[in-house]
């Protein structure tokens, strides 16, 4: 789910870009959270890190997301 949500987001940003709808990008690190959050709901049965530390939540989808796409963890 986080990885889903993190393609949302490079989406997000690339469409509100093309736009030049500046504004908008203030939204871009929330558009995470519908996908992440329901991953740790519905299927970790945890709460997100987010709730306590944005930042590093933040940091640690993008090393993930990273570690997926060169293929340190499958999916």
């Amino acid at each position: 789910m986080h990885f889903i949500g993190q393609l949302v987001t490079i989406g997000y940003v690339a469409a509100v870009v093309y736009a030049q709808l500046w504004w908008l990008l203030l939204a871009a690190p929330f558009v995470i959270y519908p996908f992440a959050w329901s991953g740790h709901f519905l299927f970790e049965k945890n709460n997100p890190a987010a709730w306590s530390d944005p930042i590093k939540a933040k940091i640690c989808d993008w090393i993930m997301f990273r570690d997926i796409l060169v293929g340190k963890i499958k999916l």
